[in-house]
């Protein structure tokens, strides 16, 4: 059923989309899937003494799974750099593995429609590296683009409440 309010009946794609880090004016470079939004709350089973057959059901912990985010390999640096503040291998011979001071990051996930308006969008809260993979499995005998992605642990997020644009129409020539 429709909102009443709502004007598009449509369902928006799922290949319009960019990340950003919060309180940033760029989005990352190359950024081609966005997987994991999902959360779960633990069921708590509640049984009263006076009523052995029957149970009641509340709600507990909710727990939010990791987000991965892949992108085409680049120059670009960023994810090395944000995974490189939880352990990094140059830093071990001699300095500190870890820079826990910075290495939570919040990010948001902007989805656009078709006239690349801005229709919904997603902060991630508290996100840091769990899974760093630089670049995909090479294949001389393949023909396709390398991949590198980032496995993002996170303490939830929230989907920011934006007006539904104004979409153009094709005026009728007649």
């Amino acid at each position: 059923m429709v909102d009443s309010k709502t004007k598009r009946r449509d369902p928006y794609k799922n290949f319009r989309f960019r990340v950003k880090f919060s309180g940033g004016t760029e989005y990352i470079a190359a950024v081609t899937k966005v997987t994991g939004f999902k959360r779960s709350t633990e069921v708590i089973k509640h049984r009263s003494g006076g009523d052995p057959a029957t149970s009641f059901k509340l709600p507990g912990r909710t727990e939010y799974d990791a987000i991965t985010l892949e992108r085409g390999v680049t120059n670009d640096k960023v994810f090395e750099q944000w995974a490189n503040r939880v352990w990094s291998f140059t830093n071990a011979s001699g300095g500190l593995e870890s820079s826990l001071k910075d290495f939570r990051r919040d990010l948001l996930v902007d989805v656009f429609n078709e006239a690349g308006q801005k229709v919904l969008s997603y902060q991630v809260f508290n996100c840091w590296v769990s899974e760093y993979q630089p670049v995909s499995d090479l294949d001389a005998n393949a023909n396709a683009v390398a991949i590198q992605h980032i496995k993002l642990e996170n303490e939830g997020w929230v989907r920011e409440d934006l007006p539904e644009p104004v979409e153009n129409s094709f005026e009728d020539p007649s």
